[in-house]
């Protein structure tokens, strides 16, 4: 658990109640008084203050901050892979804060597209195959699956690599494929977790370029990154410190 601070929230922060305002019913995300909290024995781990923010459709933002800034616990939280020990968190229109654990991986499944820094493919099957997965999850027929993954593959410039498995694969292509993935469903948002950790320099620029087009053809992304070059290739950035947003800005 590397996104907790031990320390309790600073005697200067203002009161929630004081300070947040509704959630925007028309924003894609809107977060309202976030806080995550662990029980560790007798002591209470703030990772989050009572975060709040917006994100409009569209949207292409950066989430960055040190080890330990919450920004892992916040990722999860949008991702719908943990829920809030405080505070409302709605997605397209859902509070998903108030959600049991069989509607949030139904969420997960429709609404959220994840990258992961390590690709999480299955090493035996083909770049189609691990594609299909989330939609074999959903319960798509094989032939529409077939159709869907194949387009999803072609966005990301792979047609010509669909029955390669992932060790027949470069870096750069075993990210695609795991784009291709997230991409598949036409999800709410395509979420990536430090998506060019494991790549060169050349490689991860290349892969930065695929995000800046896949924005520009209307999808919504959220980098979780604490690369400053990667977070600068979003539009807008969100800096994390100790729990609490330090800087919210946008760029371009």
């Amino acid at each position: 658990m590397s996104d907790v601070t031990l320390a309790s929230p600073p005697a200067t922060t203002v009161l929630p109640e004081q300070t947040v305002s509704a959630h925007d019913a028309n924003a894609l995300i809107s977060m309202r008084d976030i806080w995550k909290t662990y029980e560790m024995g007798s002591e209470q781990v703030h990772a989050l203050h009572g975060v709040s923010f917006d994100i409009p459709k569209g949207e292409y933002i950066a989430i960055i901050g040190p080890s330990g800034s919450g920004k892992s616990t916040l990722m999860n939280l949008i991702g719908c892979l943990d829920t809030p020990s405080k505070g409302e968190y709605w997605l397209n229109a859902k509070n998903v804060s108030e959600m049991d654990d069989d509607e949030l991986a139904r969420i997960r499944n429709q609404e959220v597209g994840f990258v992961f820094q390590t690709f999480n493919l299955l090493a035996r099957a083909t770049a189609l195959h691990n594609v299909e997965l989330p939609l074999i999850y959903g319960g798509i027929g094989s032939s529409q699956r077939h159709e869907m993954a194949k387009e999803a593959l072609r966005a990301v410039d792979l047609s010509d690599r669909i029955t390669h498995r992932p060790n027949e694969l470069s870096g750069g292509q075993r990210q695609r494929v795991a784009i291709a993935r997230a991409l598949v469903n036409h999800p709410s948002i395509l979420l990536a977790d430090e998506p060019t950790g494991a790549l060169d320099t050349h490689t991860s620029m290349e892969i930065m370029d695929l995000f800046e087009r896949l924005h520009g053809e209307g999808n919504t992304i959220i980098v979780v990154t604490h690369e400053h070059d990667i977070a600068g290739r979003a539009h807008r950035v969100i800096s994390i410190r100790d729990g609490l947003i330090e800087k919210d800005e946008k760029i371009r």
